[in-house]
């Protein structure tokens, strides 16, 4: 290994190393020849000059055209002008000054070579300035030894920088290349010959210079082998080492509080629930300890009535139009999908009224977080709220931050300047004006520069405030609306015949409207935020109700104002199970504000069975205490004296329970949430509090996730953890049929999805059919006579993939005409789309609603707020234009009643397009967890390691973890066996090497830290 341990400086020199060093991360030469190449051009393959990317660095083999000098500057200045052609396009380089006599010289027509720079545009064609270049053909200057072994190899592209081209990066392995001989074998011979593998020296030399194609895929094999195998070996010695621990055995036992607890849960849990349930207790029942991963857990119980509002990127949307996949916005601005939508049936609701007039609907178990001067941040439930809602001045105690304001784009196009838009409105604006959807769901700064129209044109100072005089009942409403939007508060108050005077508060960053006092919560201008006060909480009635769970740390979402809910469910069973068996649970939460709300929320959930020992407590009952690190003294005594006794069965904290003073009692079970957020060494300090009958035993561990992960991952940053998923659908919904209509190679496809629609509408259905724009914009000048000829010349020279990709997307206006006259003919079509007004968007949804109307030809303005059981079909033309979370969206608009949903992909990609290959995905799953791997393929493994893989990330060179499930899954296979029966690897002093370079002690530690 001496040699492959060499810094490259030794080899090729300081600056070449310095540049590899600092732009590549490649320090030595193992790291260089384990630096492979990401393809390879072929002696008579063309690089395709019409795919070029803007702005980036490429590397292109190409033949030169023409070339030509130029002058300029009155003939002071002279450029080289060489154009470039593959077949497919064409591409301009140029030269200036002294540095084109070497070119000019070298770049004759006929030549290949190649090419290396960053592609710009100059007078609307792109071309490369002063790019390196490599001459393939030989002549005098370039050697023709070199030129020979160039036209004999396959040309290998290397991962480059624009401080070295992928042919230097070539020069600099040759110089390494032979210290592959060195290089240590670290795959068993037994595993590589029962597999057929080629040895890795051989490897290393076919990867970088292969001599066929055969070649390049028996290295890749061998190379993906040799991560996978390494890395799962490292995790089944973490498996083993866990299973060789003595841990309790915690038996479920019969007539308990768990047994209890079950009962007098207001719902039923889940088939997938229960079925973890089992997985996790059968786990907790064994004398080794318990290494469990549970993902896409999601809880119950905390609910909102269906039209209550959640704010999504497109706007707000009822909460029961809620679907798995659904993207919402969550408090910090972030997104974030849901992965649990829980129907609770009909429940009491109350409404919490805020200082701004505003007001929020929720069940009496909803779970807010508020703030006060004397108590700081708390997550409390609506009923507690109920309970102190007044401080002892009489004045509201509690206040609701406002959510982090974030870009909406759900409105459509935008034809005016935001600011005229607002002026307009305050100058003429009439009882029933409104400001239009495409200015509401809106980026920030359009939001914003609208009410500053607004309030310089109708505006004025009152105090600590601004007000808008007199603004009509619709207008006071959207600018309350505008002001919330943006972290702010605005209350409208009513003056005469509907009209309301708007008092506004926008926050510091927004003068000249910025909040100026803390009355009613309001902060003072040292303060971040605008806050609303929690003025009353009104009784309404029973009302159907549910709850969604978010996949986002915090758990928590943006509703008329946000809420939080969370993912507690299964956990907590867990948690009673090992509390019967004599235990104590620890639950890890990442922050204050979460551990209270889940200490919150377990004391709801249990009721009096939380109150154990207490007056009124269940006699079954156990004590659930929160240990954080802002507790006041007096409660911190209370809480470890009631965790070293016994008294409490269940604590709930944050790193404050590593602390070493912390002492349990009998610690049986360690659940963390959000893995991701604890680095292994606070997660094992915990663990290592077990102390069972005065003996050290390690407690069982349950890993909480609510990112949906998708297996491979879980295989290789999970490695050492069994894996549990909850991945239900939500209950009650039709199955939904997709299918991809490839409408360029097969026509009469198309024309089967079209009667496919007529036939759900003569069966007394209704159907959408979904555009990706409008098509009443304007369109571009020049674009007609010559820049027609140009287009179709372009098209000529292009593949059908380009021409499908640069023509216009289908638009809502163009195809309702067209199924209007043609395969819809005689069917009622109408048009939806942002740009309508108001009243007649309502309209057309009404008349959808009520059955009015056949078929919907609408935007993505249906992908929220629309509920039609009775719609069982939609088309969605050009569908490979919409992202996969997006077609998930839309798709969940139909199979929302009794019968069956159909839902078409109409695409005009090629069959072999990476487009087509998403939509064949997304058309064969509903799974949400299919549909992220589908999202992370996309992505690439980059996003789904992360940095916290200390060691990790660097490792994976070859092998995709998205893709290659099968090799993952068989390496595992083969380290678990080979570390069962070798645990120390003794008899494998190769692969010891390759596991100590690949990942030294710390570095394994952190391979479960996703």
């Amino acid at each position: 290994m001496a040699a492959l341990d060499e810094p490259l400086k030794k080899i090729l020199g300081g600056t070449t190393a310095k540049v590899l060093a600092e732009h590549l991360g490649l320090q030595t030469v193992g790291d260089l020849l384990h630096h492979y190449p990401r393809r390879y051009a072929e002696r008579g393959e063309l690089t395709r000059l019409a795919d070029l990317p803007l702005d980036e660095h490429v590397t292109v083999v190409a033949q030169v055209a023409d070339s030509r000098v130029l002058k300029f500057n009155g003939g002071r200045g002279q450029r080289l002008e060489v154009t470039l052609t593959d077949g497919s396009g064409r591409l301009r380089l140029v030269f200036f000054g002294k540095g084109i006599h070497k070119p000019h010289k070298d770049l004759l027509p006929g030549r290949r070579a190649m090419f290396a720079g960053k592609v710009s545009v100059f007078n609307h064609k792109l071309q490369l300035a002063h790019p390196e270049y490599e001459l393939l053909d030989g002549d005098a200057d370039s050697g023709a030894e070199a030129v020979d072994a160039f036209a004999r190899q396959l040309l290998p592209i290397y991962p480059a920088c624009q401080q070295m081209a992928s042919w230097k990066i070539a020069k600099a392995v040759d110089a390494v290349l032979p210290s592959a001989q060195d290089a240590v074998d670290p795959l068993p011979g037994a595993l590589r010959e029962g597999r057929a593998l080629v040895p890795l020296t051989e490897a290393l030399l076919k990867i970088h210079r292969p001599e066929s194609k055969a070649d390049i895929a028996a290295a890749r094999d061998r190379l993906k082998w040799d991560e996978a195998f390494v890395l799962q070996v490292a995790l089944a010695r973490r498996r083993l080492a866990e299973t060789q621990l003595p841990a309790v055995a915690r038996r479920v036992t019969e007539g308990g509080i768990l047994d209890a607890f079950d009962a007098k849960l207001p719902f039923t849990l889940t088939d997938g629930q229960q079925k973890v349930s089992r997985e996790i207790f059968d786990d907790l029942a064994a004398e080794h300890p318990m290494h469990r991963l549970l993902q896409g857990e999601v809880g119950s119980g905390k609910a909102q009535p269906l039209d209550a509002l959640v704010l999504t990127p497109r706007g707000f949307c009822p909460m029961g139009e809620m679907a798995v996949g659904t993207e919402v916005v969550v408090p910090s601005g972030e997104l974030a999908v849901v992965d649990g939508v829980f129907p609770q049936g009909e429940r009491e609701v109350w409404r919490l009224v805020l200082s701004d007039g505003s007001a929020v609907e929720c069940d009496d178990e909803h779970l807010w977080i508020v703030g006060s001067r004397e108590t700081g941040e708390r997550v409390l439930t609506t009923r507690e709220l109920r309970s102190d809602l007044l401080g002892p001045d009489g004045r509201p105690k509690w206040s609701i931050a406002a959510a982090t304001p974030v870009d909406l784009d759900g409105g459509g196009h935008r034809p005016l300047d935001p600011y005229l838009v607002g002026q307009r409105l305050a100058e003429g604006g009439g009882p029933a004006d409104r400001l239009p959807d495409a200015y509401r769901h809106a980026p920030l700064k359009d939001r914003l520069a609208v009410v500053q129209g607004l309030m310089d044109t109708g505006g004025r100072t009152a105090g600590a405030a601004a007000v808008y005089r007199a603004a009509p009942g619709p207008l006071a409403d959207d600018l309350a609306w505008l002001v919330r939007s943006l972290g702010g508060s605005a209350r409208p108050v009513p003056v005469r015949d509907g009209a309301c005077d708007v008092f506004v508060t926008l926050p510091a960053e927004y003068p000249p409207f910025r909040a100026r006092s803390s009355e009613n919560g309001a902060p003072t201008e040292s303060e971040p935020g605008v806050r609303r006060a929690v003025q009353a909480i009104e009784h309404l009635g029973r009302k159907p109700v549910q709850c969604i769970s978010v996949a986002h740390p915090s758990h928590a979402y943006v509703t008329d104002h946000f809420t939080v809910t969370h993912n507690t469910m299964v956990a907590l069973r867990a948690m009673l199970g090992v509390v019967d068996s004599g235990g104590q649970a620890a639950m890890l939460a990442p922050t204050e504000v979460l551990a209270q709300q889940h200490h919150r929320s377990i004391t709801e959930m249990m009721g009096e069975l939380a109150e154990g020992g207490m007056l009124g407590g269940a006699e079954r009952g156990t004590k659930v205490v929160l240990l954080t690190g802002s507790m006041g003294a007096a409660a911190r005594r209370q809480a470890l004296l009631d965790l070293v006794t016994g008294e409490a069965g269940i604590v709930v904290g944050t790193h404050a329970l590593i602390e070493d003073k912390v002492q349990f009692h009998d610690l049986g079970l360690v659940v963390v949430d959000e893995q991701h957020r604890f680095g292994v060494e606070q997660r094992d300090a915990l663990r290592g509090k077990g102390n069972s009958q005065q003996e050290k035993q390690t407690p069982h561990l349950l890993v909480m996730t609510a990112t949906p992960i998708p297996r491979t991952v879980a295989m290789t940053v999970f490695g050492d953890l069994e894996t549990s998923v909850l991945d239900q659908l939500p209950a009650g919904r039709s199955p939904i049929a997709s299918h991809v209509v490839p409408a360029k190679d097969k026509p009469h496809f198309l024309a089967r999805a079209w009667e496919r629609v007529r036939e759900e509408v003569a069966a007394g259905h209704q159907g959408y059919v979904v555009c990706p724009r409008i098509g009443d914009e304007e369109e571009a000048p020049k674009a007609k006579k010559g820049a027609a000829g140009a287009k179709a010349a372009a098209a000529k020279e292009s593949s059908p993939e380009d021409v499908a990709e640069k023509r216009p997307p289908l638009a809502v206006l163009d195809i309702a005409e067209q199924l209007r006259a043609g395969p819809l003919a005689g069917l009622r079509v109408a048009v939806l789309h942002g740009r309508m007004a108001p009243d007649d968007k309502d309209d057309v949804m009404r008349s959808f609603a009520a059955g009015e109307l056949d078929v919907l030809v609408a935007t993505t303005v249906i992908e929220v707020g629309v509920n039609v059981p009775n719609a069982t079909a939609m088309v969605i033309m050009d569908a490979d234009r919409f992202g996969v979370s997006q077609l998930h969206q839309l798709r969940g608009r139909v199979g929302r009643g009794t019968a069956p949903g159909l839902c078409l992909l109409v695409s005009e990609m090629p069959e072999a397009s990476p487009a087509r290959a998403r939509l064949a995905a997304v058309a064969g799953t509903l799974d949400g967890f299919e549909l992220s791997r589908i999202d992370l393929e996309q992505r690439r493994e980059g996003d789904v390691l992360g940095q916290a893989q200390s060691g990790v990330r660097s490792s994976l060179r070859m092998l995709a973890v998205i893709d290659d499930e099968d090799v993952i899954a068989a390496a595992r296979e083969e380290a678990t066996a080979l570390v069962t029966a070798d645990p120390e690897l003794t008899g494998y002093p190769e692969l010891r090497i390759a596991l100590s370079a690949l990942l030294d002690e710390e570095r394994e530690q952190y391979l479960d830290k996703g």
